[in-house]
C-alpha cells in the first residue's frame, strides 16, 4: 500500500511512510465493513467468511465504511448514509502532509472514526501529543479499542468536535476528519500562533476543498485551497433535505447554460460558493447538466436554456453574475483562492486576504 502511494504521488514523506508500516490498517477495519471504491460499486466484507478479500479491502486505497445512518442501520443490511468510515489511504495520506505535523507537536483531531488517523499521528508526534475528538459514542469506544490493540494511547474524548478541546490547548496543528462547511472559530482560538489548521472545506455550492489554514498572530486563520476533497459532514453542519421543486414557478432562458458554468472548473466552483454563501445546488451530469438550486424560501431549476425559479430570490440569475464575475477576473484557477477564519465569521478570497470574494451588491 506504502509503494502504490508513493508510485501515485500521494506519499512523499518517509516520516508518514514509517507511520504507515508501524501502525497496520487492518487493525481499525470491523469484522464487517462496507467497502467503497471510487470506481465500482460498494460491497460488504467479511473476515469470517472471506477472508482474503476483507484483509485485501483493508490495504486497497478507497473508503471502508463502518456505520451506516449513525448507527441505525446495520452493516450487513446494505449501504445507508455513511456516517462514519476509515478514509482512503491516498486521502488520508494528502491531509497528513497538508498538516505537517513533526515530532512533539501537539494536534488536535477531530473526529476519531475508528482510529486509524489518530495511530498514524501517534507514531508520528507521541501519543501524549494527540488528542482526540469524537461525538458518537459507540465510534468513540471502537477507536479506543482499536487504538489499544495497536499499541497506541492518544488522548481521547468524546464530545463534539465543534468545542474542540480547550483542556490540552493550545495546539500546534489540528487535522480535521470531516467535512466542514463553516470553520469553528474555536477550532482557531486553541491553536497557537504559526499553527496549521487542515480540513475538508465543504460549501453547499458544488464540491469540496482541500485548505491548509494557518493561524497569525491577530487571531486570524487564512489560506489557500489545495486540491479537491469529499468527506462525510461534520454532524451539526449537515445539509437540510432539498426542498421540493413544487408550486408557482417563473420561466425563462437561460443566459448561459449549465454546462458552460458547471464544467468550468474548481475555480469557478469556489468563486460562486463564495460569493453565494447560502446557495445550495444539486447537479446531474450525467443528463444535460439539469441542476436544483436553493437558498432560505427560493428555489430554482434549470436545464439546457430552460431556468424555472421561485422564491424572492432568482437563484439562477445569481450563479450566472456570478460566474460572469470570476470569468472576469481572467477565469482565475483554485490555487489563487483561499479562506479567512475570523471571530465574526469566515470569507473566500482571491490571491490575498485583503481581497474577499464578494457579490456587487451584498
Amino acid at each position: 500500500m506504502a509503494d502504490a502511494l508513493a508510485a501515485g504521488g500521494e506519499l512523499t514523506d518517509e516520516a508518514w511512510r514509517a507511520a504507515l508500516l508501524a501502525v497496520p490498517r487492518h487493525l481499525f477495519v470491523p469484522c464487517t465493513a462496507w467497502a467503497d471504491p471510487d470506481d465500482a460499486p460498494g460491497y460488504l466484507i467479511d473476515r469470517e467468511n472471506d477472508p482474503d478479500t476483507w484483509l485485501k479491502a483493508a490495504y486497497a486505497d478507497h473508503a471502508i465504511i463502518t456505520q451506516f445512518d449513525d448507527g441505525a442501520t446495520k452493516i450487513t443490511e446494505g449501504p445507508g448514509r455513511y456516517t462514519s468510515s476509515l478514509s482512503a489511504p491516498g486521502v488520508v495520506v494528502d491531509f497528513l502532509e497538508l498538516l505537517d505535523a513533526d515530532s512533539h507537536d501537539r494536534v488536535l483531531e477531530i473526529g476519531t472514526g475508528p482510529g486509524w488517523t489518530a495511530g498514524l499521528l501517534s507514531h508520528r508526534v507521541g501519543a501524549e501529543g494527540v488528542t482526540s475528538v469524537e461525538i458518537d459514542q459507540e465510534v468513540h469506544a471502537t477507536a479506543v479499542a482499536n487504538l489499544a490493540s495497536a499499541g497506541r494511547r492518544p488522548y481521547l474524548v468524546l464530545g463534539d468536535g465543534v468545542r474542540g478541546w480547550p483542556g490540552n490547548a493550545p495546539y500546534d496543528r489540528v487535522h480535521v476528519t470531516c467535512g466542514v462547511r463553516e470553520v469553528p472559530y474555536e477550532w482557531v482560538r486553541q491553536t497557537r500562533a504559526g499553527g496549521v489548521i487542515a480540513l475538508p472545506w465543504m460549501p453547499r455550492y458544488e464540491p469540496g476543498y482541500q485548505l491548509r489554514l494557518s493561524v497569525s498572530s491577530d487571531g486570524a486563520a487564512s489560506g489557500n485551497f489545495t486540491g479537491f476533497a469529499g468527506y462525510m459532514l461534520l454532524r451539526s453542519q449537515r445539509a437540510a433535505s432539498p426542498p421540493t421543486f413544487d408550486g408557482e414557478f417563473r420561466y425563462r432562458s437561460a443566459e448561459i447554460a449549465p454546462v458552460t458554468i458547471f464544467a468550468a472548473g474548481y475555480g469557478a466552483d469556489v468563486a460562486v460558493a463564495g460569493m453565494i454563501p447560502d446557495l445550495a445546488v444539486s447537479v446531474d451530469r450525467e443528463d444535460d447538466y439539469q441542476a436544483w438550486l436553493w437558498a432560505g424560501d427560493s428555489k430554482a431549476y434549470v436545464s439546457g436554456s430552460q431556468v424555472a425559479e421561485a422564491g424572492a430570490r432568482g437563484l439562477w440569475g445569481e450563479v450566472e453574475r456570478a460566474f460572469l464575475r470570476w470569468v472576469g477576473w481572467g477565469s482565475p484557477e483554485l490555487s489563487r483562492f483561499g479562506l479567512c477564519v475570523m471571530p465574526g465569521g469566515q470569507y473566500v478570497w482571491v490571491d490575498s486576504r485583503d481581497n474577499p470574494v464578494r457579490m456587487p451588491g451584498r
